[in-house]
């Protein structure tokens, strides 16, 4: 596994980093946070299994590895998104479901050559609403989701799973951006 390290705010033990400008704002801990009831066992990754969500897949497999953890992939489709003007689907929900195991097998198998216990799971629906209900129903302590990294005004005007994810999720969410080359280019 590759080693990189993650840009997180100062913290005491009993704080985490708030989602604020602010780098070093903190907010206590929930009593029942994974870090003070045994540590992080289980991660859900989030992902479409596109090329702007592998820097957060290569997160998930890092954690999960130094961890001891177990990696559960899961990857959602929306039925809405495959539907053409004038009501026609351009795909069928079986087919894409295909087209994503086949993509997710890479990733389970460099995770379990790695060591790393990986499961993988199709959920469909909203995004951002089935990320979060997995989350809850798989029993998980951290959720890591990629951004596209469009800002505060893409956020108002696209809408965001990852920032869905970070305000309605049980547990902690790892947010991470995409690199510039796998950013998709105006």
């Amino acid at each position: 596994m590759s080693r990189r390290s993650l840009p997180i705010a100062r913290c005491t033990p009993d704080h985490a980093p708030m989602r604020t400008g602010a780098p070093d704002a903190v907010a206590p801990l929930p009593e029942r946070h994974p870090r003070l009831t045994g540590g992080i066992r289980r991660i859900l990754l989030a992902t479409d299994l596109s090329p702007a969500s592998e820097g957060a897949a290569l997160q998930a497999l890092d954690l999960a590895h130094d961890l001891v953890a177990e990696l559960l992939i899961v990857s959602v489709i929306d039925p809405g998104t495959l539907r053409l003007p004038g009501g026609r689907f351009g795909a069928r929900v079986d087919q894409v479901r295909t087209s994503r195991e086949a993509a997710a097998q890479d990733l389970v198998s460099r995770g379990r050559a790695a060591g790393v216990r990986v499961n993988f799971l199709i959920w469909e629906g909203d995004p951002g609403e089935s990320i979060v209900e997995a989350a809850r129903s798989e029993q998980v302590d951290l959720v890591v989701v990629g951004s596209h990294g469009r800002g505060s005004m893409g956020r108002f005007f696209i809408g965001s799973v990852s920032d869905h994810v970070v305000r309605h999720a049980h547990c902690p969410v790892l947010v991470v951006r995409a690199s510039a080359s796998a950013e998709p280019t105006a």
